[in-house]
């Protein structure tokens, strides 16, 4: 996939998890540093529900804009769902649960400037 598709693709995502009212968005760049995808995006919902709303209807939107059907992990727990779309993939958790397993930190390669300053 083209580089200026995958930026397509992570803009659509940021775009419409703000639109969706995502908390703490973080987005953090893997191109040249993994060949897993070219964008981690975090963000966290206030409950199950909103999480497992968000992650559908992401990836619908995705489909819809011709990136082809995301794969969906994590449902119908909603605690930690994983949408990958090929070159974005995409973290949302309750935020206790994201909090438990740090992502931020795990694959923040720049000693922590990815990581979102939780309280």
């Amino acid at each position: 996939m083209p580089a200026d598709t995958s930026d397509d693709l992570h803009d659509l995502v940021m775009q419409q998890l703000d639109d969706d009212q995502a908390q703490e968005i973080v987005s953090i760049p893997l191109e040249g540093k993994s060949s897993v995808a070219d964008h981690m995006v975090i963000a966290s919902g206030r409950s199950t529900r909103q999480v497992a709303a968000m992650a559908q209807k992401l990836a619908e939107k995705v489909k819809q804009a011709g990136y082809g059907p995301a794969r969906i992990e994590g449902l119908p727990a909603a605690d930690w769902v994983l949408i990958d779309a090929g070159d974005v993939v995409v973290h949302l958790f309750r935020p206790e649960v994201r909090s438990f397993y740090n992502l931020e930190r795990m694959w923040s390669f720049e000693g922590g400037e990815a990581a979102s300053g939780r309280a």
